[in-house]
């Protein structure tokens, strides 16, 4: 037997709903949860920011790989006080993690700017990406990590110059370390 406003589907018995179901997204406009985007284009804008793969982070992953350096890349990393965190580059066997950060979503001191548009909304946000970046570097040094943490907009030299600074030379099994014998 079928309610009002339903039908049952004959080859699997299920009961199929005839009226549309609003968009999650609609859903979570109506509870206020996020705002409605001002456009679409913003709209688009804003899904096509990534969390991974951003173009420092290629760069700086190109660079430390021409430098004859093995790392993983995006790796979850579970620690032993149950927080979990998720490094752009790792290098396991040294204990280094480091993260790219961008300069809107971290609030970097130098770019970072306050929302104007939706403040109710995204200073919230953004002052929890800053206290979950807090928790990961103290969880991972706990842990006995050391932690890089560079800006979208450091030099692709400075960056490169922190991250070995932190790790060490590169492996020389990679060809990266000139030998000499004397």
């Amino acid at each position: 037997m079928t309610s009002p406003g339903s039908e049952s589907s004959a080859e699997t018995g299920d009961m199929v709903s005839n009226t549309p179901k609003p968009d999650l997204r609609e859903q979570a406009w109506a509870k206020g949860l996020y705002p409605r985007p001002l456009n679409e284009g913003r709209s688009r804008n804003m899904r096509a920011n990534r969390r991974s793969n951003t173009k420092p982070e290629v760069a700086l992953r190109s660079a430390l790989h021409a430098l004859g350096y093995r790392y993983r890349k995006d790796l979850r990393l579970d620690l032993p006080d149950g927080v979990r965190v998720r490094p752009d580059i790792v290098f396991t066997a040294r204990k280094v993690a480091v993260f790219v950060d961008g300069c809107f979503w971290h609030v970097c001191p130098v770019h970072g700017r306050e929302p104007t548009t939706n403040e109710w909304y995204w200073a919230p946000k953004l002052r929890r990406n800053k206290e979950r970046d807090r928790v990961a570097n103290a969880a991972l040094e706990a842990a006995g990590w050391r932690v890089v943490r560079l800006w979208e907009h450091e030099t692709l030299p400075a960056a490169v110059d922190a991250v070995t600074e932190a790790v060490g030379p590169a492996s020389a099994k990679h060809g990266s370390e000139a030998t000499t014998t004397d």
